[in-house]
């Protein structure tokens, strides 16, 4: 592991993420609540490298989720739409060169990211409102996304999650200022 990206982990007090694969920390839980007891809105910190390997697994939200590049290298962003179409998004920091900052992913999309080939480090956040919370989340396996999208065959192939994969366990949601 280099030395910058384990001084981004410790100066962000990153974590893996479990069955999804991303190293996270959780920035920011609303005190504000729903009536159901969920967060109002919630925003993390992740950090994309090869060593330690961290990407994002397919997975798939019950709401919106807003992504915003901030520093590093382009990392891509592969959604899989509910109508059987699928697109990718380069986030980075050339947005002159067709690269997102910020890119919302609707609820219902499948996603999953990972940094580009020959990128070193690449960081970001996440924000949803109303915010995350672990039953929010499905994970992706091969056996349900290959069927549905065997055009990304080879993504679902590298991006899947495990079999009998399906939810998050319980995370600790505290704030975890950087």
């Amino acid at each position: 592991m280099s030395p910058e990206i384990q001084q981004l982990i410790e100066l962000f007090r990153l974590q893996p993420l479990p069955v999804e694969g991303t190293l996270f920390a959780n920035t920011y839980t609303s005190k504000a609540g729903l009536p159901d007891g969920r967060p109002l809105g919630t925003s993390m910190v992740g950090l994309y490298c090869h060593e330690p390997l961290s990407v994002s697994l397919f997975h798939r939200l019950t709401a919106d989720e807003t992504w915003h590049f901030h520093a590093g290298d382009p990392f891509r962003l592969i959604l899989l739409y509910p109508d059987g179409s699928s697109r990718e998004v380069w986030m980075g920091n050339q947005p002159l060169r067709g690269h997102q900052v910020q890119f919302t992913v609707p609820a219902g999309v499948w996603m999953a990211a990972h940094l580009g080939e020959g990128g070193h480090w690449a960081l970001y956040g996440c924000s949803m409102c109303p915010g995350f919370s672990e039953d929010r989340f499905e994970a992706g396996t091969r056996e349900i996304l290959l069927p549905l999208y065997p055009e990304r065959a080879t993504d679902i192939e590298r991006l899947c999650c495990p079999p009998g994969s399906h939810g998050l366990p319980l995370l600790n949601t505290g704030v975890a200022n950087g």
